[in-house]
């Protein structure tokens, strides 16, 4: 499972929040390049501009437990 911290919500703050840690999708075929998928604060994947995101890696402890939150 991978993550990202959202560092620009611009024109979408009811589905993002600044510096929150998102759980990032696998890609669909048609998807644009430069977009990824966040599951956003509807509990639904959306594209969103990569930009707006940065990567993270999580301790593996972390990751455990924020993983837990999504099952």
């Amino acid at each position: 499972m991978t993550f990202a911290i959202c560092l620009n919500n611009e024109g979408y703050e009811a589905s993002l929040e600044l510096r929150k840690i998102y759980q990032v999708v696998p890609p669909e075929p048609n998807d644009p390049r430069g977009y990824i998928r966040i599951i956003d604060e509807s509990g639904e994947d959306y594209l969103y501009d990569a930009n707006a995101f940065e990567p993270i890696q999580l301790p593996p402890r972390t990751a455990r437990k924020i993983r837990a939150t999504f099952a």
